[in-house]
Order: structure tokens, then sequence, then C-alpha cells
């Protein structure tokens, strides 16, 4: 018999490690997961995974998306998106191309957006920053 559950966006989510599981080692997973248990070692996920408010994860991560509701120590590669929920806690490396920050969420270490078409455009630098120009006003009135 396979146990499957529906994730919120109506696909299937294939494997669920429940909450008093601890797993130690690689986790390879076709499809999605969701923790709501312990796992130490490294995480490969070929779709969503979805660490729950009681999941703790000593691990690093790559999946398509992230979405972490719980603790996290270790490295996270999202090839698409990453969601930090009010109550997560995350301490190690995010590397994505859209990040959701809830208001609440803990999050330690370095952020690196990847690469891709910009969804706004940016004015190029004034030659001066305003702090230089106030400062030269400065002087030129003593």
């Amino acid at each position: 018999m396979k146990y499957t559950a529906t994730k919120s966006d109506g696909g299937v989510m294939n494997t669920i490690i429940g909450k008093d599981t601890v797993f130690t080692g690689t986790f390879d997973v076709k499809g999605a997961v969701r923790v709501d248990g312990t796992v130490k070692g490294k995480i490969i996920c070929t779709d969503t995974i979805t660490i729950g408010t009681s999941g703790h994860v000593e691990a690093d991560i790559e999946a398509q998306s992230v979405v972490v509701a719980g603790k996290v120590i270790g490295n996270l590669n999202a090839s698409e998106r990453l969601e930090l929920q009010a109550k997560s806690d995350v301490e190690g490396d995010i590397r994505t191309q859209s990040l959701v920050v809830e208001q609440g969420a803990v999050f330690s270490g370095s952020c690196h957006m990847k690469e891709g078409n910009p969804s706004m455009k940016f004015l190029p630098p004034d030659e001066k920053p305003l702090f230089a120009k106030e400062e030269a006003e400065s002087r030129a009135k003593h």
C-alpha cells in the first residue's frame, strides 16, 4: 500500500517523515516530501520539501522549492523558490531564485539570489553619492 498526501497546491506528496521519526544519511526523494521529524545528513528532492513546525533538519537541502516552518541547520539550495514561514529558524546559506520571508522568521547566514530575468529595473547610481554632495555643499559654505 502506498501512502500519499495532497499538497496545498493540489499535487501529490509522496513521502512524509513523521514527528517521532529520525533519519540519518542521504535522503533522495523523487517527488515532494514533508519533514515533521528529524533528518540529519543531506536531502535531495526533485519537487517541494516542506519542513513542518515540529521538523528539525541538520542537513544540506537541494530541491526545486523549499518551505520551512521548523528548524534547519544547513545550506538550502532551492532552484525556484524558498519560503521561510513565521516561526522558522534557519542557520545556513541560502541559494534560490525567489525568496519569501514572513515576519517572525529567523535567518542566520548568507543569501544568494540566482541570476535570472529581474522583475524590476534599477536606475544607475548618481555619479556622487548623496552624502558626498551634501558634504561638498557644506564645505563650500565654510
